[in-house]
């Protein structure tokens, strides 16, 4: 895939999932949830370790039911992403 292509394909992602941003120098550009500081992967990582959606919700109380299934639809399309940040927090 050209660099080109992975642009566009980044932003058709953005699109998709609008509640999830990437920004330089917040959460060593972790993809986060818009408006805050918390890691897509944290709430994946809970959700394989068998927290319910309500247990991700009560632990955040800024995340929305919405922005879970945005989470999700992020984690599918770039699963190795949120699998290295998993096993990179991990280690600490």
């Amino acid at each position: 895939m050209s660099e080109a292509e992975r642009y566009d394909l980044l932003r058709d992602l953005a699109a998709a999932v609008p509640n999830i941003v990437k920004t330089p120098k917040v959460c060593g550009g972790e993809a986060c949830f818009v408006r805050t500081r918390i890691p897509v992967w944290t709430v994946v990582r809970a959700r394989q370790l068998g927290v319910s959606e309500a247990g991700i919700l009560d632990s955040f109380p800024s995340l929305t039911a919405e922005d879970l299934v945005h989470a999700y639809h992020y984690a599918r399309a770039n699963a190795g992403e949120i699998a290295r940040a998993i096993s990179e927090n991990e280690e600490d």
